[in-house]
């Protein structure tokens, strides 16, 4: 029997690939582009990375195609309504990275209020060595967060800031209960209320630059910036002018809007901590998010609802 042609787009943990393998005939984008889009007529199922997506060129160059399995949660690099238009399911992997994402939130915003990357810097250089004095970092007890987006991951992300003794706010596009933290009306007036704002707010196109100039003087010269969300949702350029005239005290970044070709300004700017979209970057939540791409890819070639297809 002849087993479906699938396009991957990105590598995936050895595991999850050799099932695809023992399952389709997999031709990889990553290493083989030309042989990949020789297949195109042919190609049934596409897995692909939340950051990559899928463009309308290749879609209409499949006819085949009846799957567009995400290996993440973001949905913004693909045509939802182009890709419905012509049948094809697209899915994602929710629920499996919500835990580490939130943690590496935490991660970002504990290594700028201890200064971790700055005293990390310091011992290297022989400053402790020869007694030059280190600043005194800050506790997050008692310090407002406030959440950009209070889905799955904000919710998770308020849960571990409560842990660290924070008083969480947030603002959500659409209204949703969640007792004993405080909701704002818009992101200006969450800004102004928090001491830490944290980006988890999907990326739309009502989305895009939300957190502009105006939510980073709201912000204000003392408050800390963080974004594991998409790089999208930042006006980039109003954040690094923030962070460069002392406009907010810093920023711990996982995701930028060009990545991985970020702004050159961000390397030069020594408040901020900076990390390559690693937020997901575990070996067991890999592990996880390659298995629902198996199931979702199982569930529709026999012609069922795929467990999480993207309404």
């Amino acid at each position: 029997m002849t087993r479906p042609e699938l396009l991957l787009v990105e590598p995936m943990l050895p595991g999850i690939e050799a099932e695809l393998d023992a399952r389709f005939t997999v031709h990889r984008f990553f290493a083989e582009e030309e042989a990949a889009r020789a297949a195109r007529p042919r190609i049934r199922c596409v897995v692909t990375g939340g950051g990559s997506g899928f463009g309308n060129d290749w879609i209409e160059a499949m006819p085949e195609l009846g799957i567009i399995a995400i290996n993440g949660v973001g949905t913004d690099r693909v045509d939802l309504g182009f890709a419905r238009s012509r049948g094809i399911d697209v899915t994602t992997t929710p629920g499996t990275l919500t835990d580490d994402v939130a943690d590496l939130g935490m991660a970002l915003m504990l290594a700028l209020m201890r200064r971790v990357v700055e005293g990390d810097a310091y011992l290297r250089a022989g400053r402790w060595a020869a007694g030059e004095p280190f600043p005194l970092g800050a506790s997050p007890r008692g310090r407002r967060l406030g959440i950009l987006g209070l889905g799955q991951i904000g919710r998770a992300l308020g849960q571990r800031a409560e842990a660290f003794g924070m008083k969480v706010r947030y603002w959500n596009r659409r209204p949703v209960e969640a007792p004993g933290w405080t909701a704002l009306p818009d992101p200006v007036a969450l800004a102004a209320d928090s001491d830490v704002l944290a980006v988890c707010v999907a990326a739309t196109a009502e989305t895009r630059g939300v957190v502009g100039a105006d939510v980073l003087e709201a912000l204000g010269p003392a408050g800390l910036l963080v974004n594991i969300a998409r790089g999208s949702v930042v006006d980039e350029p109003a954040l690094i002018a923030a962070l460069s005239r002392g406009g907010i005290a810093g920023a711990g970044l996982d995701v930028f809007e060009n990545e991985p070709a970020i702004r050159t300004e961000f390397l030069n700017l020594p408040n901020s901590v900076l990390m390559p979209h690693q937020a997901s970057a575990t070996l067991e939540t890999r592990i996880a998010m390659g298995e629902l791409v198996l199931a979702n890819l199982a569930a529709h070639l026999a012609g069922e609802r795929p467990p999480s297809l993207v309404n």
